[in-house]
C-alpha cells in the first residue's frame, strides 16, 4: 500500500511550494470518516483514497486535486461518514468541495435501463468536464484502481464494470491524451470481457518474447549509432503494442495474430524539434519508408495535444517497422495529456490557451444536450471521443477541425447549421466537388448555398459529424411527422368510417384524450403521427371506443382479421404492442436467437429485424424503431455466417463439415480460399437455434487441427 509520505514526496518533487497542509489535512480526515470501512479485498478502505491519490500524483497534478482525491468517496458514503458538501467547504475550501461534489455526483446514476443509465453517465462526465476536468481526471484515477482490483468481484460483475471501462471510460482517457491510464484500463478490461482471446495473445507474446528481445536490441543499437554519427544525442526505446490495440487490429482489419506487423515498436527522444525532422530524414535514408504511414503530428498535433512524428520504413529483414520520433516535452504530454500540462498554482487558473486546446469538450456538450435517445446519443459520442483529425481551411484562411473521411456537408455544418441546411454544392480548393467527396487536409473548402433549399435524408450516409448528422435527423424528423401526421390522419378516418364512426368528432371528445395517454402520447397529434410511422394500428386505435361484443360480434373487419391471426402461426420474434404486422430478419446482421435486437419500420415490408449492434440499424431513422424481443414459445433455426481461418491439409474441410454437422447445425452453403502462404479461409453459411447453439459450434471447430481463428461475421 502506498503511503501519505510517498505521495507528499510526489508532489513535492513536481512543485517544491505545493500546498502540502491541505493534502495532509485530507489524509487524516479520510482516515478518520472511513475507520471501519474495509473493501471487498479485506483491506482497510483507506488503501483506496490512498491509491487513489498516489495516481493523480503520478499524473503530476496540484495539490487540490491530490487532496480532492483521498476525499473524493467521502460523499458518496454519507450514510456511513456523515459528510456533507458544506462539511468539505468548511474544511478544505470552496474548491475541493465543489471538485468531491462532482466525482460523486458521476457515481450516483439510479436509471431503469442500463443504457440509459450509461448514456447519462457518460452525458455527465462530459458537464463534468466542461465545468473543471479535474473531476474527470481524478474519477479516472478511481477507476484505474477499482479496474487493478477488480479480481474481488464475482465474475458477472467484473464483465460488466469491465465493459462499462471501454465503453467510457478508456475512450476519455485517449481523448484527453492520457495513454498510459487508457492502456491499462484497456487491458485489464480487456482480459475480463475475453479472457480467451486475451490469453491466447498473451501466450503467442510470450512465446516469441526471446526472439523479439533480440530483435529489439539489434534495430535500437543500429538506430543509436546511426543517430551519433550525426551527432544526435538520443533515447531509443522499444516496447510491445498493449494486447487489446493488437487484438482491435486483428479484429479491424480481419488479420490472424500472425499476419500483424507493428506487434512491436520504437521510439526516438530528442531535445529539440528540428533534431526530430533530422532523426526522420537519417531514418528514411537507412530504410525505405512507405509513403502512405507517415504522419506529422507535430507541425499538425492532434485535438489532445498529442505530438509525433510517426512512420513506418521496411526495416533490416524485409519486415515493416513502425517508428515514433518526438522531443521530450512531446513525449511528456504523450504519456499525461492534458495532465502533463496542469499549471494550476495556489489561487490561479489554468492556462486559457490549454482550455482552448480542449474546446471540443464545450463543442460535445452543445452536441449531446437537445439529444435524448440513449442509443443516438451513445453513437453520437462515440463518434466525438474517436475522432481521426483533418484539417481544412475556409476561403478566408480559417481553420476548421473535421473527423477522417469528413465531407463538404460536415465542413458547411460546421460554419453554420443555416449553411448546412442550404448547401446546394461545394468547391475544394477552387474545384467543384459533389457533397459525398471526403476532405483532405489542407484543403480550401467553399460552400454554396441556395435559399429555400433543405437537407437531403441522403446526407446522412456520409456526414460523418455528430452536428451535421443532428441537425440533419431534425430536419427528417420535422418532415416525416408532418407526413406521418397526414399518413395517420388518413389512416384512422378509414377505420373509423367502417365502424359507422366520424374520427373528426371523436377527436375533439375526451374520450380520445385519455385513448392517447393509455397508449403512453402526451397529445393526440404523437397518438396520430404514430399510427402514421407504424407503430401502432388505426385497428388497436378503434378498438378502445367500441364495446367488446360489437368489437367482436358485429364487425366483419374484426372478425376478418383475428380468422387471419388464428391461421397464421406466430413467429420466432414479437413486436411489442403490434400482433399484426409482418416481421422479416434483416440480411445485413442475420439475427440469432439470443442475440440483442431491435426492430425498425419499413416502408412496405413490416418490422425488419437487427442486431442492435449492426451498423445499417444504427443510421436509420430512430422515430421508425420500434421494441421486439424473441419469442419464448417458438423454436427455429436462423442462418448465419461464420469464417474460419486455418493452416492447409489434406482432410481439413472434411473436418470443419463433420464438427459443423455433429453439433446439428445445417450447412447451407460453403466456400474456401487458399492463399499462397499456405492458409486457408473457409466461409460457412450454417443454421443454428441459438446464439448459444453457434458458441458450441465455434468452439468445436476452434479444437480442429491447424484451425487458428473461427468468427462470426455479418456479411
Amino acid at each position: 500500500m502506498i503511503r501519505i509520505n510517498d505521495i507528499i514526496d510526489k508532489a513535492l518533487k513536481v512543485n517544491p511550494d505545493a500546498d502540502i497542509d491541505i493534502i495532509n489535512r485530507a489524509y487524516i480526515y479520510s482516515a478518520r470518516v472511513h475507520q471501519g470501512q474495509v473493501r471487498l479485498s479485506g483491506e482497510p478502505y483507506l488503501t483506496h483514497p490512498l491509491e487513489v491519490a498516489g495516481i493523480l500524483a503520478d499524473m503530476n497534478l496540484d495539490s487540490v486535486s491530490i487532496a480532492a482525491g483521498l476525499l473524493h468517496d467521502v460523499i458518496e458514503d454519507a450514510e456511513e461518514t456523515q459528510v456533507t458538501p458544506k462539511d468539505l467547504e468548511a474544511m478544505f475550501g470552496k474548491e475541493v468541495a465543489q471538485i468531491v461534489s462532482g466525482v460523486t455526483k458521476l457515481s450516483i446514476l439510479p436509471f431503469s435501463s442500463a443504457q440509459a443509465r450509461q448514456a447519462e453517465s457518460i452525458r455527465k462526465m462530459i458537464l463534468a468536464m466542461a465545468d473543471d476536468i479535474r473531476v474527470i481526471l481524478i474519477k479516472l484515477a478511481d477507476r484505474l484502481h477499482n479496474m487493478r482490483t477488480l479480481q474481488y468481484h464475482k465474475i458477472h460483475k467484473r464483465k460488466e464494470i469491465a465493459q462499462e471501462t471501454l465503453d467510457i471510460y478508456s475512450p476519455i482517457s485517449g481523448r484527453l491524451g492520457i495513454y498510459w491510464i487508457k492502456k491499462e484500463l484497456e487491458d485489464i478490461a480487456f482480459m475480463n470481457v475475453n479472457y480467451g482471446e486475451y490469453s491466447k495473445i498473451q501466450s503467442r507474446l510470450n512465446k516469441g518474447r526471446r526472439e523479439s528481445e533480440k530483435y529489439i536490441e539489434m534495430v535500437k543499437t543500429l538506430l543509436k549509432k546511426k543517430m551519433e554519427e550525426s551527432n544526435l544525442k538520443c533515447e531509443i526505446l522499444g516496447r510491445y503494442k498493449h494486447i487489446y490495440s493488437i487484438y482491435q487490429k486483428m479484429v479491424s482489419q480481419s488479420l490472424s495474430f500472425e499476419e500483424i506487423y507493428d506487434v512491436i515498436a520504437f521510439r526516438i527522444i530528442l531535445s529539440t524539434i528540428p533534431q526530430c525532422y533530422e532523426a526522420l530524414g537519417i531514418l528514411h535514408s537507412l530504410w525505405k519508408p512507405i509513403a502512405t504511414k507517415f504522419k506529422d503530428y507535430i507541425a499538425v498535433p492532434k485535438p489532445n495535444m498529442y505530438q509525433s512524428l510517426h512512420t513506418t520504413v521496411i526495416g533490416p529483414y524485409g519486415e515493416r517497422v513502425e517508428i515514433q520520433i518526438r522531443t521530450w516535452e512531446m513525449d511528456k504530454v504523450a504519456k499525461s495529456g492534458i495532465a502533463a500540462h496542469w499549471s494550476y498554482k495556489e489561487g490561479e487558473k489554468i492556462d486559457e490557451k490549454i482550455l482552448k486546446r480542449f474546446s471540443w469538450i464545450q463543442n460535445l456538450v452543445e452536441n449531446q444536450e437537445n439529444i435524448r435517445d440513449p442509443d443516438e446519443f451513445l453513437e453520437n459520442v462515440r463518434i466525438d471521443l474517436f475522432p481521426d483529425e483533418i484539417y481544412v481551411f475556409t476561403p478566408r484562411g480559417q481553420i476548421k477541425s473535421l473527423p477522417k473521411g469528413a465531407t463538404p456537408i460536415d465542413f458547411a455544418y460546421v460554419i453554420h447549421s443555416e449553411v448546412g441546411n442550404q448547401c446546394t454544392g461545394a468547391k475544394v480548393n477552387g474545384r467543384m466537388v459533389p457533397l459525398k467527396h471526403e476532405l483532405e487536409t489542407g484543403n480550401i473548402v467553399e460552400i454554396i448555398t441556395t435559399k429555400g433549399h433543405y437537407p437531403s435524408k441522403d446526407w446522412l450516409n456520409y456526414a460523418k459529424t455528430v452536428k451535421a448528422k443532428t441537425k440533419i435527423r431534425q430536419w427528417i424528423k420535422a418532415q416525416e411527422k408532418e407526413r406521418s401526421l397526414s399518413l395517420g390522419r388518413e389512416m384512422c378516418e378509414k377505420v373509423f368510417r367502417k365502424f359507422r364512426l366520424n374520427f373528426a368528432e371523436q377527436s375533439k371528445s375526451p374520450v380520445m384524450e385519455t385513448v392517447a395517454a393509455e397508449f403512453g402520447f402526451k397529445s393526440l397529434e404523437d397518438l396520430i403521427a404514430n399510427v402514421g410511422y407504424g407503430k401502432i394500428t388505426p385497428l388497436q386505435v378503434i378498438r378502445k371506443f367500441l364495446p367488446k361484443p360489437e368489437a367482436e360480434e358485429d364487425s366483419i373487419l374484426t372478425k376478418a382479421i383475428e380468422k387471419g391471426d388464428r391461421k397464421k402461426p406466430k413467429g420466432g420474434v414479437i413486436v411489442r404492442g403490434v400482433d399484426d404486422i409482418l416481421v422479416r430478419f434483416a440480411k445485413c446482421c442475420h439475427p440469432v436467437r439470443g442475440d440483442t435486437i431491435t426492430g425498425y419500420i419499413t416502408r412496405g415490408y413490416g418490422v425488419a429485424v437487427h442486431r442492435t449492434n449492426c451498423i445499417n440499424a444504427l443510421k436509420m431513422n430512430p422515430e421508425r424503431q420500434i421494441d421486439v424481443e424473441w419469442n419464448p414459445e417458438i423454436t427455429e433455426t436462423f442462418p448465419v455466417k461464420i469464417r474460419v481461418r486455418s493452416l492447409d491439409r489434406v482432410g481439413l474441410l472434411a473436418d470443419l463439415a463433420a464438427n459443423i454437422s455433429k453439433n446439428a447445425a445445417n450447412i447451407l452453403s460453403a466456400k474456401t480460399e487458399t492463399k499462397d502462404d499456405a492458409t486457408v479461409t473457409s466461409f460457412f453459411t450454417i443454421t443454428v437455434d441459438s446464439t448459444t447453439h453457434l458458441e458450441r459450434v465455434i468452439a468445436d471447430i476452434r479444437k480442429i487441427k491447424n484451425v487458428q481463428e473461427v468468427t462470426r461475421i455479418d456479411h
